[in-house]
């Protein structure tokens, strides 16, 4: 089902200097592929160090001439690949590890070649560059100051011993060559991405999410459509209107948004009426996109779920199984949902203004199980009612959250 579905182990190495971006864009990759259905997990050797060192070390264990520092940094660095080797042996192979770490040499990088050769892996560089240093400035201080490295330091303290971190990874650098094997090179998150030896459909999906990554904070809106006909029946799919309750949230929610945002949204809807109309009122353009239309019931749109239990009862046990992978007859299952949901993921990635989505219960289950991190498997039984709007702004470790429920009147004025 999965169009990237993969036979063969994939090892990502991060490489570059701290504050360059790689714990969050390996961390998206991981979440994205997780997303897709292709298992994939990050190991970050700075987590072993904090775990079996300790965080509260000092920028000089970090130094590359302090002999000490340099050897317990090279027993966590194997620890993290034994682990990684293990968990692409239990997943038979057919996984993406993403090994999270400087990296920084390349004797390090011929050392990881190797182990990983001995495996019959041969690893993908995926080196973070900048020279920006607002870039650079903004990564320290709103993500490396909340490390637990820099807990209950004082936040100019905490600047000072980083930037020295920084300095001692810099006197040892070396940028990754040709000859050291496929690799991409991302410059300032995503501005500008240079390839080697970059083949198949896996690697070119995770390298065009690259190039639409960046790290501005912005939020993303997600809505269902206001109450329709079909809501009140409760019946499955269609293209009924909606109803007077339904009319009162568009109002509402076009009143919300023009006092919530300073600046002008990006807003999509599905091209369904119910999700149109709930959008018309917003004084912001409106894009209408398929992919985000409700998912498809087949044979069964317009049933109630009781027709469905009554006309085809071994169809009805199945989505009961197993809401994630069941297709209805003729129609969709939340793993089709999700695959035609890829673009608009890439969409609302790239996006730096804030995002206003319009859609229905199954496509907004899937975006924002996407924008949590959430385990794919409980994507189909997110709760999400109707008339509630939430707010997130994603970060690399899941996303900022907020929900602002609508009281609708049973007999809505006008």
């Amino acid at each position: 089902m999965h169009t990237l579905a993969h036979d063969t182990a994939l090892v990502l190495v991060m490489v570059g200097l701290p504050a360059r971006g790689k714990t969050f864009m390996a961390r998206k990759i991981a979440r994205y592929l997780n997303w897709l259905g292709v298992t994939s997990r990050v190991f970050n050797v700075g987590n072993y160090r904090r775990h079996y060192l300790g965080s509260a070390q000092p920028a000089t264990f970090f130094d590359p001439k302090n002999p000490e520092g340099f050897d317990k940094r090279r027993q966590m660095a194997m620890a993290a690949l034994d682990d990684l080797l293990t968990w692409l042996k239990d997943q038979a192979g057919r996984a993406v590890a993403i090994y999270d770490a400087t990296n920084v040499t390349r004797q390090r990088r011929q050392w990881l070649r190797q182990q990983l050769a001995n495996h019959g892996i041969e690893p993908v560089f995926v080196e973070s560059m900048s020279s920006d240093r607002g870039l650079i400035e903004h990564n320290i201080r709103q993500t490396k100051l909340s490390m637990p490295d820099y807990a209950n330091v004082e936040p100019e303290e905490a600047v000072r011993d980083f930037r020295e971190r920084i300095a001692h990874y810099q006197s040892a650098y070396e940028p990754v060559d040709v000859d050291e094997g496929p690799h991409v090179k991302v410059i300032d998150v995503g501005e500008r991405v240079n390839l080697h030896r970059i083949h198949g459909s896996l690697l070119s999906r995770i390298v065009f999410f690259l190039m639409n990554l960046h790290i501005v904070p912005r939020p993303v809106f997600l809505t269902r459509h206001g109450e329709s006909d079909f809501n009140v029946q409760g019946r499955l799919g269609g293209d009924p209107d909606l109803t007077a309750r339904g009319r009162s949230f568009a109002r509402d929610l076009a009143q919300f948004f023009t006092q919530r945002l300073a600046e002008p949204p990006i807003v999509f809807t599905s091209t369904l009426k119910r999700a149109r109309q709930t959008a018309e009122a917003l004084p912001f353009e409106v894009n209408s996109i398929k992919n985000l239309d409700e998912i498809d019931a087949g044979v069964c749109d317009g049933w109630t779920y009781a027709d469905m239990m009554e006309r085809l009862p071994e169809e009805y046990a199945s989505r009961q199984a197993d809401k994630l992978r069941y297709r209805y007859p003729r129609g969709e299952s939340y793993e089709d949902v999700i695959q035609r949901l890829d673009p608009v993921i890439i969409e609302v990635e790239r996006q730096r203004s804030p995002v206003i989505i319009v859609a229905h219960q199954a496509v907004i289950r899937c975006l924002y199980g996407y924008l949590t991190d959430q385990a794919l498997e409980t994507s189909p039984h997110l709760a999400v009612p109707l008339h509630t709007v939430t707010e997130l702004v994603p970060r690399a470790y899941g996303a900022g959250e907020s929900r602002t429920s609508f009281i609708v009147p049973d007999r809505p004025l006008g």
